[in-house]
């Protein structure tokens, strides 16, 4: 059995801007394997954001390969791309980007409404994953109803919903205070050792150490690609969290 999740061979990524062209991305090769955690790093201008879209089917390389589960997604057109996002890929925002006239439940079922499931079973889904998050008392709440954490949590739980194989968390614990991004990175750990393929944009050392692996972006190319032998967990936290 292929273990072999993603697969980049020798991507580029060009932009013009008016008359001059972006390299963003310079030859970038990458594999990731099933069941993973990759945290992605690098400073602004770094090509990471860039790579996160492409990862993410958001975008196409302007060379290069892309082999996301055994199919090349490189030149696929955009209704293609959506299909693959919405059954293959889970995505954690930064912004949690919750529709704010939807409760939690309606906003963690959408993603089933595009992939075309039935409103019995998008519902029943949905429940359970938001009791998976420890939600379930907040199913008819909307977005301003609930706390940062919780917002990120109805946010995890939405990309979960589709059970895809790859969950693409975009600093996930950036607009959160220190106590709940404990919180919110003891679930996506959990979520990995349920078996889900974890990669974790981050620019914070903290978030990167939780990840097995690091690779970090300089210029348009990978410039480091290495495990972890330092791997920091939630229960460190709390090990360490000062008692009040």
């Amino acid at each position: 059995m292929n273990q072999e999740v993603i697969r980049l061979e020798d991507i580029t990524r060009y932009f013009r801007v008016g008359s001059e062209v972006v390299r963003a991305l310079r030859g970038v090769s990458l594999t990731i394997k099933r069941n993973e955690f990759v945290a992605l790093m690098g400073p602004s201008g770094s090509g990471k954001s860039t790579l996160m879209n492409l990862l993410g089917c958001l975008d196409t390389p302007t060379a290069g390969r892309y082999m996301l589960n055994g199919k090349d997604v490189s030149k696929l057109d955009d209704s293609d791309l959506a299909e693959i996002r919405n059954r293959e890929i889970g995505f954690v925002f930064q912004t949690f980007n919750l529709l704010p006239r939807l409760t939690a439940l309606e906003n963690v079922a959408l993603p089933m409404i595009y992939a075309g499931s039935p409103k019995a079973e998008r519902l029943e889904r949905a429940m359970q994953v938001l009791d998976d998050v420890k939600l379930s008392d907040r199913v008819k709440h909307k977005p301003n109803e609930l706390s940062g954490g919780q917002r990120q949590r109805v946010a995890i739980a939405r990309a979960l919903v589709n059970k895809p194989s790859i969950i693409l968390a975009d600093e996930p614990t950036g607009n959160l205070d220190s106590v709940t991004s404990v919180e919110i990175m003891g679930l996506i750990e959990e979520i990995h050792k349920a078996g889900n393929t974890i990669i974790l944009v981050t620019h914070e050392e903290d978030i990167a150490r939780h990840a097995h692996r690091i690779v970090r972006l300089s210029d348009g190319l990978v410039a480091s690609d290495e495990i972890n032998t330092d791997v920091r967990t939630v229960k460190d936290y709390a090990i360490s969290a000062p008692t009040s």
